[in-house]
């Protein structure tokens, strides 16, 4: 056979690459095409705290302006949010004005956001941070400001125009029945911006049969997404949560993980309605379920109990495992519930979780039998307990229990499992001690 000429051979490479062009054109453009959300997003949302506070000279501080996105910012990168990993700044609902300018683009309210929202974008960007706004796919927001669903292509270019990382799309004022494509398609418009953006979908949340979401089409659609009502201010929240998540594991714990994440909605540790050993058990779930880490509290103004919950590197290295696994229920014994997590690396934590309003601690043993390891997993373990760093114990088998205390009313056991370094070479096991800094081994997960 004879060699091709260096014209020809370039000639063909050329026809090559166009035709491979010309078949990824034809390929639906995806929202999860732009790499984004490879572990749960961690940030911080407007919406719990501060709601629809739009009466900036009474409420100067906390209405939904330019000076509470300001301060969050500088909060967030002063005072070592961002070195702990919460990265994301958003003005939820009540941000934009109730017009939109002369070309038809969405507008800060200029009141509230004199400077305009691609400024306050760049104040964000210039603090190390990441900025997310709100949108809805309906008529009209959920607080009645300009929707979306007859501007969703232009939308989604003002906003990559903007700086935008984040869009949160809620569905008030639309119809369930067509929110699925809807959403599809503005994903699609973000996705051809060509700015890398999270996309936070709402319209699961509004689906009245759950069963009859398309999870393929959801995870083609979204870094993330609501599935259940909104997050209130309460304990009785929070725990209808839980209860929802413990119900419905079988099906959505296979939607979560890289790139696509079930939201349990925001974490409200550091608000007004849980007690402290509430605030942990919060943390604790949204952990050990691989959720996004949103928070809405006044970061100017935060309880050092809370700040050292959600700020805590042991858990929100359990909650960016890379494997992205949503823990599950396991069982209940009497009103303890016993969930786990696996992780990637071959190590585990649980959850003991007693929300009797009795008054008095459960004790309850739970042996490695109980936490139904992969046969591939092994004892020894040694176990650390995640809010104090305090050794948990050790399985030294699959049978024995190890015996753990659990306050009522919401309390949580949170422990985190891994097999100690010196087991590989058959030499003495050494438990898990205390301080943090002589945790030995936990170096590469905190």
């Amino acid at each position: 056979n004879s060699v091709p000429s260096d014209k020809a051979f370039i000639m063909a490479l050329h026809l090559l690459l166009l035709t491979l062009l010309a078949l990824l054109a034809l390929q639906p453009a995806c929202c999860l095409d732009n790499g984004v959300a490879m572990q749960p997003p961690m940030g911080w949302l407007t919406w719990q705290r501060f709601r629809c506070v739009t009466d900036c000279d009474t409420y100067p501080d906390t209405c939904i302006g330019e000076k509470l996105i300001r301060d969050t910012a500088d909060r967030m990168a002063q005072d070592g949010w961002l070195a702990s990993g919460y990265e994301f700044v958003t003005v939820d609902d009540c941000w934009a004005s109730h017009q939109r300018d002369a070309q038809g683009r969405l507008q800060g309210d200029p009141d509230r956001f004199p400077g305009g929202m691609r400024a306050l974008a760049d104040y964000v960007h210039s603090r190390g941070l990441k900025f997310g706004i709100y949108a809805d796919y309906g008529n009209l927001t959920c607080g009645g400001y300009p929707g979306s669903i007859n501007n969703l292509q232009l939308d989604a270019q003002t906003f990559a125009s903007w700086g935008v990382d984040l869009v949160k799309l809620d569905g008030c004022y639309s119809d369930p029945a067509k929110q699925a494509a809807g959403y599809a398609q503005f994903g699609s418009y973000l996705n051809k911006t060509g700015r890398p953006i999270v996309f936070s979908c709402s319209y699961p949340a509004y689906q009245e049969k759950k069963s009859s979401i398309d999870s393929a089409l959801l995870q083609k659609t979204c870094s993330m997404w609501r599935i259940y009502g909104d997050i209130q201010d309460s304990w009785a929240s929070v725990a209808s949560i839980i209860d929802y998540w413990g119900s419905n594991d079988a099906n959505m714990s296979t939607w979560n993980g890289p790139q696509h994440w079930n939201d349990p909605d925001m974490v409200i540790v550091g608000d007004f309605g849980l007690s402290p050993v509430q605030q942990e058990a919060q943390m604790a779930f949204w952990c050990l379920w691989s959720a996004p880490l949103i928070l809405s509290l006044d970061l100017r103004s935060v309880p050092t109990d809370s700040a050292r919950i959600l700020r805590n590197a042991l858990a929100i290295a359990i909650n960016k495992d890379p494997m992205g696994y949503q823990g599950c229920l396991l069982f209940k014994r009497g009103d303890v519930q016993v969930w786990r997590k696996l992780m990637s690396r071959g190590d585990f934590a649980f959850v003991l979780y007693y929300n009797s309003d009795g008054g008095t601690p459960a004790r309850l043993g739970v042996s490695l039998k109980d936490l139904a390891l992969p046969a591939g997993l092994k004892p020894p373990f040694d176990c650390v307990d995640v809010f104090t760093f305090a050794s948990a114990g050790r399985f030294a088998d699959t049978d024995t229990a190890v015996k753990f205390d659990v306050l009522p009313s919401g309390g949580v056991r949170f422990v985190y499992c891994r097999r100690p370094a010196s087991a590989a070479n058959g030499s003495p096991a050494v438990p898990i001690a205390v301080p943090a800094a002589e945790l030995p081994g936990l170096g590469d997960i905190l």
